[in-house]
């Protein structure tokens, strides 16, 4: 019986883990523009809005904003649709082990008739292996991507072929990659099981086969960082797919839009060994005042009925300080919070990941340094927390456990406020740990129109 919750136990891990480390693209098409948008030691956000016809008959095109949080480091790399370890990176070899993010699946919402009826097709996570040859003549790319979640159970070898072409503050990479399905992979999100068929659904599996993609991507250098980009491209699925009775005829054509800033391409390396660690603690409660209130202190209570908390540790390290000698710096962060949901429901893990600027050129800094903090990423919870739950099921809303995260603060020196030069880099302050799901634009996100929010206290501090 011990064994028995152990394994259960590892495997609730296993799976958390696998959904919190990478699930940033809401298409497998976006994933070309990680690479094109930093380079080794870089890092970069942005958000992009893409268009694209469903698969499904009856869905027609679907719209969402998708936010873009990208990562390229000397062994680790976080691109729109996956995260991974460069096993092997020279001038013209590139050997990766990733996890990636499959966003197939029936749309969110009311189910067109195709549809109605039968068992929803989930999103699920591969994990995959890729190996790429880079040359003056283009750049080839294989890899192989198997469902780590037991979702589809299916498999799916790429076989790829792009191209870059610079000229001026354009870059532009045509781009052709054929995709080998498994049968349990197309069976499952485009084929009709035997109890979901009707007179006018009849039972169909597609089998294993052939789908291709065509485009090109792309990005305009506006500035130093900033980058307008975008794509546009088809997908060619096979005819034994487009032979469902719940698929629609023809090809599904692409556009992305969109716009990022580089925080690395124009700056030294980020995340250099030098720099020091920076480790904060926090313990908050939740309001229900909403961010804006907060922020400018015209709501502040924490006086809530659920009375839920949060206790936490974040690590981060410095991206870029004094900006263009400007009192600006930029830090990254990954925390990992406990939700304490007071018996409300059972207790569970949150991790963020987020970029944070940091102001702080006011006139009585020199005395005592004040910072004003704001940072955006996303959050991943491993339970929807309570509030958030209550409030969107409440109003009939979407949940989702992956979100966008902002977090404002203020704090000051605590060497400062005392006379110790040895503290002078330790902070106190307040900050609102926020989650939302941007309005309800993002199918990534959910589409969910809501969120929660933290008002906490914390001690940060450099290991030196």
């Amino acid at each position: 019986m011990i064994r028995d919750r152990i394994v259960q136990h590892l495997a609730r891990a296993w799976r958390f883990l696998l959904l919190a480390a990478f699930p940033l693209s809401a298409v497998a098409q976006i994933a070309p523009l990680g690479d094109l948008l930093v380079v080794p030691g870089s890092a970069g956000l942005g958000a992009m809005i893409r268009s694209e016809r469903s698969a499904y008959e009856g869905v027609g095109y679907s719209q969402d904003l998708v936010p873009l949080y990208l990562y390229e480091g000397k062994r680790f790399f976080l691109h729109p649709t996956r995260a991974g370890l460069k096993l092997s990176r020279a001038d013209r070899h590139r050997v990766d082990l990733f996890l990636n993010y499959r966003f197939e699946g029936f749309p969110t919402g009311p189910l067109p008739a195709s549809l109605a009826g039968m068992q929803a097709r989930e999103s699920t996570t591969d994990l995959g292996v890729s190996y790429a040859y880079r040359g003056a003549w283009g750049t080839l790319k294989t890899e192989f991507l198997h469902d780590a979640l037991d979702v589809t159970k299916g498999d799916e070898l790429r076989l790829g072929y792009s191209y870059d072409w610079n000229s001026g503050r354009w870059h532009l990479r045509p781009t052709l990659t054929l995709m080998r399905r498994s049968a349990r992979l197309n069976n499952y999100y485009y084929g009709v099981r035997a109890e979901e068929a009707t007179a006018t659904r009849p039972q169909y599996m597609p089998g294993v086969g052939t789908d291709a993609w065509l485009g090109v991507y792309g990005y305009y250098d506006l500035s130093r960082g900033w980058r307008l980009l975008g794509g546009l491209g088809t997908t060619l699925p096979d005819s034994r797919v487009r032979a469902s009775p719940i698929v629609r005829d023809g090809n599904r054509p692409t556009l992305f839009l969109g716009a990022a800033y580089d925080f690395g391409s124009y700056h030294r390396a980020l995340f250099e060994e030098s720099e020091p660690l920076i480790v904060k603690l926090l313990y908050g409660k939740s309001t229900d005042c909403n961010l804006i209130n907060t922020m400018t202190l015209r709501c502040t209570s924490v006086a809530t009925a659920d009375n839920t908390r949060i206790a936490g540790i974040e690590l981060g390290k410095p991206f870029i300080t004094r900006v263009h000698g400007w009192p600006l710096d930029f830090v990254g962060y990954l925390s990992l919070l406990q939700h304490d949901e007071r018996g409300l429901q059972d207790n569970s893990l949150q991790i963020n990941a987020y970029m944070k600027a940091y102001y702080y050129g006011f006139p009585w800094s020199e005395r005592v340094k004040t910072r004003l903090g704001f940072g955006v990423g996303v959050s991943y919870a491993e339970r929807v927390p309570y509030v958030e739950a209550r409030d969107l099921s409440g109003r009939g809303d979407n949940t989702s456990r992956l979100l966008n995260y902002l977090d404002p603060t203020i704090d000051v020196s605590v060497g400062d406020l005392i006379g110790a030069h040895s503290l002078k880099e330790t902070y106190w302050g307040f900050g609102v740990s926020h989650r939302s799901g941007v309005f309800g634009s993002s199918r990534l996100l959910g589409n969910v129109n809501g969120g929660s929010n933290y008002i906490y206290s914390y001690v940060e501090w450099k290991m030196q």
